[in-house]
């Protein structure tokens, strides 16, 4: 009898609102306070650096998924393409890094949520279990739960847009800004833009994925560039979004239409699952794919005989953020998780640079800049957050080492 498999249930639209659900529900909410204390009046130099770097990691995505169509990512892609380790640690970071996503977002929807203290933990610690029993169930139901969640942010927004630059502009003193400052608001930044690699993470679910995944990607990153835009200009127009951890509310109570702001609310809350949905699915297959090749235990490499997805990962995935919801702040996970994701695009920028003549769909100058950008930004984000993801990353390194060494051993 042979092993359950992934289905291939998802068509373009579906891909494209995985990767567009997580970006602009882990960053139109989450992330303009932080940058914008960092970079000052430099906010929307630090949004075209995010930007940037974010293209340049998506082209090399796309040009590695078009070769390599199967569940991992960077994960994969820097196996085939750099070796083993590398491709480990790129799929650690990846894992370690998306944990603290789905941390973040879970927090953030519970901030949204309540104005009790003491509740929006637990109220993080049922989203997070809620929502893996969604995605448990199966990924047809993850894309059409997740397509939902986008809707409905998307008609949110929309309606804050309208009423931002239909308000009158207010006038505030722009904070001073810095090379560095705005460097490190470009890495917090990106945390916004990190949702396309959940699509590049689910090649073995996605029809004709050669096609569709380098497609999705671009779609989903233009989207979102887009929509972060229009956000940042109309924040910088309407007020300070350093002065508050709700920006967005903020603006819209600022010019007088109070009536919206539960519907902010709402709006960011929705943004928050949405997001959430979309890592742990991506989360879970990248774990799946390290577990097959015996990077992880094995036993996490289980797919449902039925729902057809790498449950005993998402399992564990659950039991995880469960812990951190508990135990951690939105601005730690949010540092934590940029830095171990741009690692990971760097890895994967490395790997597309390698890539012979006729696979390759853009100049390696591209992944030069990419790579380069990622390593920049990782070294500028906030060190607490830095150091802590780096000793994790070592650790994760220094056990694979010793179980390699082990097995060696052993075979000897």
């Amino acid at each position: 009898m042979s092993k359950p498999e992934l289905a291939r249930r998802l068509g373009l639209a579906d891909a494209v609102l995985i990767g567009l659900g997580s970006m602009v529900g882990a960053g139109v909410f989450a992330v303009w306070s932080p940058a914008a204390h960092a970079a000052g009046s430099g906010l929307l130099l630090g949004l075209g650096l995010a930007a940037i770097v974010a293209y340049c990691n998506a082209v090399s995505s796309a040009q590695l998924a078009a070769v390599y169509p199967v569940s991992g990512g960077t994960y994969v892609y820097g196996r085939e393409r750099l070796g083993e380790w590398w491709g480990f640690a790129a799929g650690w970071c990846f894992v370690i890094g998306k944990t603290a996503s789905c941390a973040a977002m879970a927090l953030t929807f519970a901030t949204y949520a309540t104005d009790i203290g003491w509740l929006r933990r637990l109220i993080a610690l049922a989203a997070v279990v809620a929502l893996a029993a969604v995605n448990y169930r199966g990924v047809t139901r993850t894309a059409r739960l997740t397509r939902i969640l986008v809707t409905c942010t998307l008609v949110v927004l929309a309606l804050v847009l309208v009423l931002l630059y239909s308000g009158d502009a207010q006038q505030h003193t722009s904070t001073s800004t810095s090379p560095y400052g705005v460097l490190q608001s470009a890495g917090l930044l990106f945390f916004a833009f990190a949702g396309y690699a959940r699509i590049a993470t689910m090649g073995e679910e996605v029809r004709e994925p050669a096609r569709t995944i380098p497609r999705a990607i671009g779609i989903a990153l233009v989207i979102a560039i887009g929509i972060y835009l229009a956000v940042a200009v109309a924040l910088l127009r309407t007020g300070d979004p350093a002065s508050t951890t709700a920006p967005l509310a903020a603006a819209v109570d600022g010019v007088g239409a109070a009536w919206a702001v539960p519907v902010v609310r709402i709006g960011a809350a929705l943004a928050s699952l949405g997001a959430l949905l979309a890592l742990i699915a991506g989360i879970g297959r990248t774990t799946l794919a390290m577990a097959r090749n015996r990077d992880l235990p094995t036993w996490l490499a289980a797919v449902h005989p039925r729902y057809q997805v790498p449950h005993h990962a998402e399992l564990a995935l659950a039991v995880v953020v469960g812990i951190l919801v508990l135990t951690t702040d939105l601005r730690g996970v949010i540092g934590f998780s940029s830095f171990g994701v741009l690692l990971y695009y760097a890895i994967a920028n490395a790997s597309a640079f390698t890539q012979p003549a006729d696979q390759r769909r853009w100049p390696r100058a591209v992944n030069v800049l990419g790579l380069t950008g990622c390593v920049v930004l990782a070294v500028t984000l906030p060190w607490r957050s830095a150091i802590a993801a780096a000793g994790v990353l070592a650790v994760g390194l220094a056990v694979r080492r010793f179980m390699t060494g082990r097995a060696g051993s052993a075979r000897s």
